[in-house]
Formats: C-alpha cells, sequence, structure tokens
C-alpha cells in the first residue's frame, strides 16, 4: 500500500544504482513558511523522500537535537492543524514524498480518521508511529490503508526473528530498520550484529530496507548502506538546518549514496 509517488522515488532511486537517503527535517523549526524551500533544496541536494517529524510534548524516540528542534517548533505555534494547511499550500508543487513521523497521542486527538483522511488531501505520503505496538497497530493502520497511505514499521535490534519476520512482511513503502538502541543522536561505531541484522531484514522484506538512528556521516551511511538499501538521517540534518550549514547538508546527502 502507500501512494505511487513514494514507491516510485525509492524504486527509482535503486534502479539508477544509487542508495536511499531520506533526511529527516522537523517541521516548523525555523517556522512552516519555509517548509516548501527546504523540501526543494532538499530534492536538489539528492534526497529520495523526506521524513517529516511533528513536534510533540513527549517524544519518547528523539534524543536531545531532536528534541530541541521540537521545542523551537513548539515555540514557533506549530500544530497539526498548521502543518496540513502549509502542507495543502503546495501539494500540486511538491519535490518530494512526504513521510509524517508523530505519536499515537496526537494522532488520537485529531481523530485516527481525521488524521488520515487530512493526510491523504495534503498529501502525505506515508506515516511512522514509533509508540504505536505491532499488537495495537490496527488501532491506525486500518485506516490509513484505507486512504492509501503507507504505515512505514520500524524494526529494532532486540526483537527475536519471529517478529522481524512479522514486521518485514507487513511492511509497506519501506521498513525502518532501527541500528541503535535507544534514542535518536550520534553514534560513533556499529557492531557486526547490526550488520546481519540489516542483511536478515532484507532477506525478509518485499520493500526496501532503511537504516536510521545514529547517522551522522556519510561514511557512516555508506557503511550501513552495503547492507540494505540505503539510510535515514535526522540529527545531523536538523543540526545543520539550524546552524545555517547548508552546504554540509548538500556534501552529507551527495556523499552518502
Amino acid at each position: 500500500m502507500g501512494k505511487p509517488f513514494l514507491r516510485e522515488a525509492l524504486t527509482n532511486t535503486l534502479q539508477d544504482g544509487k542508495k536511499i537517503f531520506v533526511p529527516y527535517i522537523m517541521a516548523g523549526d525555523g517556522g512552516t513558511h519555509i517548509l516548501e524551500e527546504r523540501l526543494h533544496f532538499l530534492k536538489e541536494c539528492g534526497a529520495t523522500a523526506v521524513e517529516l517529524g511533528i513536534p510533540f510534548s513527549d517524544p519518547v524516540a528523539d534524543g536531545p537535537t531532536v528534541q530541541k528542534a521540537g521545542i523551537r517548533s513548539l515555540e514557533m505555534g506549530t500544530t497539526l492543524l498548521s502543518l496540513f494547511d502549509t502542507l495543502l499550500s503546495f501539494k500540486h508543487n511538491r519535490p518530494l514524498p512526504i513521510v509524517m513521523m508523530t505519536y499515537v497521542n496526537p494522532i488520537l486527538s485529531f481523530g485516527v480518521k481525521t488524521f488520515a483522511k487530512t493526510c491523504a488531501q495534503a498529501g502525505v505520503d506515508g506515516v511512522i508511529i514509533p509508540d504505536l505496538p505491532m499488537e495495537e497497530e490496527s488501532l491506525i493502520s486500518n485506516e490509513l490503508q484505507a486512504n492509501e497511505i503507507a504505515f512505514i514499521r520500524l524494526a529494532a535490534l532486540t526483537s527475536p526473528e519471529h517478529r522481524l519476520r512479522k514486521i518485514a512482511r507487513k511492511s509497506e513503502g519501506f521498513l525502518y530498520a532501527v541500528s541503535v538502541t535507544g534514542t535518536t543522536g550520534v553514534q560513533t561505531d556499529y557492531d557486526q550484529h547490526v550488520k546481519t541484522y540489516l542483511q536478515q531484514l532484507k532477506s525478509f522484506s518485499s520493500v526496501p530496507v532503511l537504516a536510521g538512528f545514529g547517522i551522522s556521516s556519510s561514511e557512516q551511511a555508506k557503511m550501513l548502506s552495503r547492507y540494505c538499501d540505503g539510510v535515514v538521517v535526522g540529527s545531523k540534518i536538523v543540526d545543520f538546518f539550524h546552524e545555517g550549514k547548508v552546504n554540509e547538508i548538500r556534501q552529507l546527502i551527495q556523499q552518502s549514496s
């Protein structure tokens, strides 16, 4: 499931012999008015899609960098509704597929049916919900499926093989392979277990497998991408945008694929 824009973008990148690079940005960090410009810039840099974080007061999967970005966004008045309005304003000029990363509570507060329908109207291609366990996902996944929104599952390093197989089998869009234990943030090294885990997920999954969490350099991105289809990079991209280091963003993306 999921909209063709996301499927085609992922497929085309791989068919071109490149690795997928999905940058994470916090919606509203710097203001929602710059979102369209940032998406066009990331497209020019070579991004395949973008993961768009929704600011939330209790972000359990986020490390310090992303938490600070969320606070900055909330202080600027970003809400789910204002973000949907922004996405609608350039829906027909959207350069990249958008995968929204949010938590269960904001979706329940918004209303599950309304959330899924508004995602579809605003051109959102996929949704990641890190605090929604597989056993309870039908609470939201059915409505996403009805609106052709890809529900992107996360696989954890600590999960047993039978669970990884089940997650991989259900995955839509891409399978997000969490490559560290804990929250997002900069990681200095990856052990052999991570490489075996990524190869295992690749053998289980019919959709691309992307490694994420802790990737902060093109060297790390290229190393992990040897064992899967590409990477999701968050904290480093968030930092670079906040510090105005756009050339560093361009280099990170271009040198990772």
